[in-house]
């Protein structure tokens, strides 16, 4: 039976790893499995080790606590927050940011900035 807080981790893997555009096997690649066991991780199917985590967070770019952002009591909120992969034109446009070279990235980032200052 799945434990809620598996769960909850396995939706913040899956969601940092679409933020980045990393698919499952790159994923595994990085950590060195199968990206079957990402599968299960992310389903919530199998819980991930703490030596795993780290090294799924090492792989992200996150710290190790952004997996249990938002998690109370080992219940489960409602929606993830800030999950704006809901948005299909959001989670596009995210992924073509990330696709970017780190030069082209901040450059975009402060027209945007500047452009949302201006609204």
């Amino acid at each position: 039976m799945k434990h809620n807080v598996d769960v909850h981790v396995g939706k913040r893997i899956r969601h940092r790893r679409w933020m980045i555009g990393m698919t499952q096997q790159q994923l595994a690649e990085k950590v060195g499995i199968k990206f079957q066991q990402i599968q299960k991780y992310e389903t919530g199917m199998n819980r991930v080790s703490a030596s795993r985590l780290w090294d799924i967070a090492r792989a992200v770019d996150v710290p190790v606590s952004f997996f249990f952002e938002g998690l109370e009591d080992g219940q489960l909120p409602d929606t993830v927050e800030g999950d704006i992969l809901a948005d299909k034109e959001a989670l596009q446009l995210v992924r073509a940011y990330y696709a970017m070279p780190e030069a082209q990235r901040r450059q975009i980032f402060e027209l945007a900035r500047v452009l949302s200052d201006a609204a």
